[in-house]
C-alpha cells in the first residue's frame, strides 16, 4: 500500500478552475479502480486546522495498491494534466502506514495487511482528522488556535498542512516530525494539547475520527517555494522500491 499526499497550487488567475476541479475530479477517480481511497482537499493559510481556506492552495489524498499504480497514475491521468494546465507548483508526498486507528466515512483507509514489521525510527507523518459535531463546533475553534502555535515550537516539528472535505466541519492536518518520539511527548505529554483531547472525549465534541501514522518514502517538489522535507527524507528507500524515478 501506498498513500500519496498531493498539494498544488494555482496561478491566482486559475482559482475558479481549482473549484471546478473539486467537481470534475471526482469522476475520474471514482473510475480508477487502482486508487483504493481519495479525498480532494481544500487547504488552510496557516498549516493546520483552519477558518482561512487558501483558495489558491488545494489536495489529493490517495491510497494505491502499489507504488506502479501510483506511478501509472502520475503518468497518465487527466488530473495530472490538469495540474500541468493550470497550477504553478506541486509538492507530493509518498508514505506507508504505520498505524491507523477510527474511521474515515465508516472505514478505515489506511489498515495495510501487508506491511512489514521491520522496526522504524525515522521521520514520520501524522494524520489526524475528524468530523466534528455542529453543536461542537464552538468549542472545537475555541482551542485548536492554541493548540496549533503549540505544535510548531515543539521539538520535532517539521511541517505540516491543515486539509478538510468541507469548510468547517471536516477538518484534518497533516504534520511531520523528526522522531515518532517526539511526536508523541507533543501529543501526550504536552499538558494543553492533554487537556484539550480530554475535552474532545468529555463533551463529544467528534461524530467520528481517525489518526494514522505514517513512514514517508519519497518527496519531491515544492509548495511556496520550498521543499520542507527536502534535507528530512533523502527518497532512499523510494529509489530502492521503484524502477525508475517520477
Amino acid at each position: 500500500m501506498i498513500v500519496s499526499l498531493t498539494i498544488v497550487r494555482y496561478k491566482k488567475i486559475f482559482i475558479p478552475m481549482a473549484l471546478f476541479a473539486m467537481a470534475i475530479h471526482r469522476l475520474p477517480l471514482m473510475l480508477n479502480r487502482k486508487c483504493r481511497f481519495w479525498k480532494l482537499l481544500g487547504t488552510g493559510k496557516n498549516g493546520t486546522f483552519d477558518l482561512n481556506p487558501d483558495w489558491q492552495q488545494w489536495g489529493l489524498l490517495a491510497v494505491w495498491e502499489n507504488l506502479e499504480d501510483f506511478k501509472r497514475f502520475e503518468s497518465q491521468s487527466f488530473i495530472k494534466k490538469w495540474w500541468r494546465q493550470f497550477c504553478v507548483e506541486q509538492w507530493t508526498v509518498l508514505c506507508e502506514p504505520l498505524q491507523s486507528h477510527g474511521k474515515w466515512d465508516g472505514d478505515n483507509p489506511f489498515v495495510d495487511n501487508n506491511k512489514s514489521t521491520q522496526v522504524y525510527n525515522g521521520p514520520v507523518g501524522v494524520l489526524t482528522r475528524a468530523t466534528i459535531r455542529f453543536n461542537r463546533l464552538k468549542n472545537f475553534w475555541a482551542e485548536v488556535a492554541g493548540v496549533a502555535d503549540l505544535m510548531k515550537k515543539a521539538p520535532g516539528y517539521i511541517t505540516s498542512v491543515g486539509i478538510g472535505e468541507a469548510p468547517v466541519y471536516r477538518q484534518a492536518t497533516f504534520s511531520f516530525w523528526q522522531t515518532e518520539e517526539q511526536m508523541k511527548a507533543f501529543a501526550y505529554k504536552s499538558r494543553e494539547h492533554a487537556d484539550v483531547i480530554k475535552k474532545t472525549r468529555n463533551e463529544n465534541w467528534y461524530s467520528e475520527e481517525l489518526f494514522a501514522r505514517f513512514k514517508p518514502l519519497a518527496i519531491y517538489g515544492t509548495i511556496n517555494g520550498v521543499n520542507p522535507l527536502k534535507n528530512i527524507i533523502t527518497n532512499e528507500n523510494y529509489s530502492r522500491t521503484s524502477a525508475s524515478g517520477i
